[in-house]
């Protein structure tokens, strides 16, 4: 069985995961950081961004996945999908800003978590049911 509708999420969370991982390498490279944060502000706050992206991203497309298993029907994935993607973009945009922007983190991460909430329910109700 394929899963086309967790792909694309999940490749869109992969490249959003490279590009913070990316901004982590660059930013170590020009100020010769090696390990750890040797106290950098800047660095510790890319460093976050990154982590918090690969601390959510595997539970969230797991749930996708298991939805999409499940035959969950395709705009509901999609929504899920959608709030993965927009979820992981408002919060490493809001963390990342300097001065950080709040709000998009904020709203961000609320959105992470509806997402897994709504995908743990569906598929709690779909087993039970």
């Amino acid at each position: 069985m394929t899963l086309p509708i967790t792909s694309i999420y999940a490749a869109l969370t992969a490249l959003l995961f490279l590009t913070l991982s990316i901004r982590v390498i660059m930013y170590r490279r020009a100020n010769t950081i090696s390990l750890g944060d040797s106290g950098d502000k800047n660095l510790l706050k890319r460093m976050r961004a990154q982590a918090n992206c690969a601390e959510y991203d595997p539970l969230a497309l797991i749930l996708l996945m298991l939805s999409e298993f499940a035959a969950a029907p395709s705009l509901a994935l999609h929504v899920l999908g959608i709030m993965l993607v927009a979820g992981r973009a408002l919060h490493a945009f809001g963390f990342a800003s300097t001065p950080q922007k709040i709000i998009f983190r904020q709203v961000g991460i609320l959105m992470n978590m509806a997402m897994i909430v709504f995908a743990a329910l569906g598929l709690l109700g779909h087993a039970l049911l």
